[in-house]
């Protein structure tokens, strides 16, 4: 049921994730007590009192954005498998280094899980009590990834909880399905219902009636009746019955599932009172404010989310989904929004039209700044001077020589960020979105009531051979009050640097004012040459899905690959058609080359010579298939010149300009690139993309 208002309830309920997520985590697994006594009330962020940043890489968020995306990988199916959703966890996952807790096996559910996929235990056995035992089985896990697949049902519980029940069911079983599907059904059924006792009936009925979560909230439900308004004892209550002491393993499904109806119940419905409850009761305060606070944003949209004091002001819509699909790393809420949207639009069977033609920043949402920060100027979302949503930029008169910007990030934008997120255990790997060749495009305008013609410009700022940033500027336009241009750059070669922001760059201006952007995008293929510079960012923009890719050797880019077959990712799913190239030296290996249109670990079309002395051009999507052959001798400490074209359907490798193979396949249309290495060790110099002629 796609109610008028579907798509900015989708927004509001990524938002709400994101807020509740980013507000629990600096104090995840902190006792009630602790927090107490040391934060007093959580009734706003407090990441400064305990010295962490506010917006950080998490498996909470990226983990939920990246597991529903099974169901886009295959056709918006509304069959879809648990095998295939197993698939997918392969495909974007990269072993110990993205989306999950890598606690290890028995310890972690969702590592063991992942190991039994990857030693081939399809889902929905990699997930099963009897694979797994009951402790590891019902832990929280199923619970924190499965808002996603509530926002695609809206309005249709029963299919949400059975996605749901499918999702959870890869790492999950018992009574954290039955958590899962609870969640998922409310959130599903809060696009069209708001009250409160009328969506936990809706969650409840869908699972067994002698589960242990059925009887704990009709408990909850029954104190919460005697306590009134006395949160803290009907939390005495959930912990005395179904506390942490009762129940095996590091999070269970159970305690943490009874928190967020507790803070629904006691907070009734409004976003601030929940967060509170939900966090100051403790346990895993992230897991539970992220699930209750999407929850609330279905249930209240954006209107929900403000108040009394600014949720989104510090936040900007940002978030990170690091995987092995190299240009989704960075990412805002807004879309992620419109990329559930169309799933949820396919699975109704309504044509679904994206904002303002599909521009990749569009501020279409109310509130919406999608990553946008102010740099000498103040951004905010606000209506043109036709009511059309946009991106106000708010400037003083500059000073000759001063400039101010408003950008937003397309990499990762500091080394120390990148440094701490990987002291936490969760590395942002990401690729930048943008890169050389490209065509950055942009439509602004001057507010009427300026007094002055203001000098305006489209900008880049790029890492140099010290990791630090400076700012490109493409050609500057003068725009007279009230006037608007469209303004395009095609953005240069960076010398290797990966580009880390992108926006405006206001060059002149004797007065204040403001400038409206509506949209900004880009388009093209990129002309880039990859190798090594100066620092360590360079490095940093590839993605790591090989055991050991280290930049202190001499060669641009040495792979290791101890078992099984690795990839070094690099790109953007709007690549489509392009030539890649690379020198490709094998050290000691099984196989050998490079891939493109490359969309994870296990989709992409492959170029690669191999110990039997074959040159094969391979599909890697749900299995291997070799779509061309032939003889090409393996020489160990030698060079070769790969190149692999991708136009359309048509496929063509060649290596050295004397072996060539082709093939005619559509399965993959788009897609980054990626350095291939089979048991052992490879070397490359220097890698290009280019256009396709």
């Amino acid at each position: 049921m796609l109610t008028q208002d579907y798509e900015e309830r989708v927004y509001a309920g990524v938002l709400g994730k994101i807020v509740g997520v980013y507000l629990g985590r600096p104090f995840e697994g902190w006792s009630n007590r602790r927090i107490e006594d040391e934060l007093g009330e959580i009734d706003y962020y407090v990441h400064d009192k305990v010295g962490v940043p506010l917006i950080v890489t998490d498996d909470d968020i990226s983990g939920t954005f990246t597991f529903v995306r099974a169901l886009e990988d295959y056709g918006c199916d509304p069959d879809l498998t648990p095998a295939q959703i197993g698939q997918t966890w392969l495909n974007y996952l990269i072993e110990n280094r993205t989306v999950l807790w890598w606690g290890g096996l028995g310890n972690s559910t969702e590592h063991t899980a992942y190991l039994r996929l990857r030693d081939g235990v399809e889902a929905p056995r990699s997930g099963a009590m009897a694979t797994n035992g009951q402790v590891v089985a019902e832990q929280i896990g199923a619970q924190i990834f499965i808002d996603g697949w509530a926002m695609v049902c809206p309005g249709d519980p029963e299919r949400a909880a059975d996605f749901a029940r499918r999702a959870a069911s890869v790492s999950h079983d018992g009574e954290a399905v039955y958590g899962a599907q609870i969640l998922a059904a409310m959130e599903a059924q809060a696009f069209v219902e708001d009250d409160i006792d009328r969506l936990i009936d809706t969650g409840v009925a869908l699972v067994p009636g002698n589960s242990v979560l059925y009887r704990m909230i009709g408990d909850i439900r029954d104190w919460h009746a005697k306590h009134g308004d006395d949160w803290r004892a009907t939390f005495a209550e959930i912990k005395g019955l179904y506390g942490y002491d009762r129940y095996g393993g590091n999070c269970h499904m159970v305690p943490n599932h009874g928190l967020i109806i507790h803070a629904l119940l006691h907070g009734g419905g409004d976003f601030r009172e929940s967060m509170k409850i939900v966090n100051t009761s403790g346990w895993d305060t992230d897991c539970n404010s992220g699930n209750l606070g999407c929850l609330l944003g279905i249930r209240g949209g954006i209107d929900g989310l403000e108040g009394e004091v600014d949720w989104r002001g510090p936040v900007a819509d940002i978030c990170y989904l690091p995987s092995a699909d190299s240009g989704r790393g960075i990412s805002d809420a807004a879309a992620e929004a419109r990329r559930i949207t169309a799933m949820g639009h396919r699975l109704a069977d309504t044509p679904y039209v994206p904002p303002k033609d599909g521009a990749r920043f569009h501020f279409s949402y109310p509130g919406s700044v999608q990553g946008f920060q102010g740099h000498g100027c103040l951004v905010r979302q606000g209506p043109a001077a036709d009511g059309t949503p946009c991106l106000t930029i708010h400037f003083n008169a500059l000073a000759d020589g001063e400039t101010a910007r408003a950008t937003t990030g397309t990499f990762v934008e500091s080394r120390d960020t990148a440094r701490y997120f990987e002291r936490r255990g969760y590395g942002l790997m990401a690729s930048p979105t943008l890169n050389p060749g490209q065509t950055v495009e942009a439509s602004v305008a001057l507010r009427a009531d300026a007094e002055d013609t203001v000098r305006t410009a489209l900008c880049i700022r790029v890492y140099d051979d010290a990791d630090e940033l400076v700012t490109l500027r493409g050609p500057t336009t003068d725009l007279e009050p009230g006037a608007s241009a469209e303004l395009a750059w095609g953005v240069p070669d960076t010398g290797g640097h990966p580009i880390a922001s992108v926006g405006l760059q206001i060059v002149r201006a004797k007065t204040g004012g403001a400038l409206f952007l509506d949209r900004l995008t880009w388009t093209g293929t990129p002309e880039v040459t990859l190798r090594r510079t100066g620092g360590e960012m360079w490095h940093r923009a590839w993605v790591n899905g090989v055991d050991h890719a280290e930049r202190r050797f001499p060669e641009s880019f040495r792979v290791v690959q101890d078992r099984g077959t690795g990839l070094l990712l690099y790109g953007n799913r709007d690549w489509t058609d392009y030539v890649l190239a690379a020198d490709v030296t094998p050290h000691m290996v099984r196989r050998a080359g490079i891939a493109a249109r490359v969309q994870g670990m296990r989709r992409y079309y492959a170029l690669t010579i191999s110990d039997d002395h074959r040159l094969r051009l391979v599909r890697e999507l749900d299995g291997t298939t070799v779509l061309a052959e032939a003889d090409a001798p393996l020489e160990l400490y030698a060079t070769y010149r790969f190149e692999l074209a991708v136009r359309g359907d048509a496929i063509e490798g060649r290596v050295n300009d004397d072996v060539a193979v082709t093939a005619t396949d559509d399965s993959l249309l788009e897609g980054g690139i990626a350095l291939l290495v089979e048991g052992g060790r490879t070397a490359s110099q220097e890698v290009t993309v280019r256009p396709a002629q």
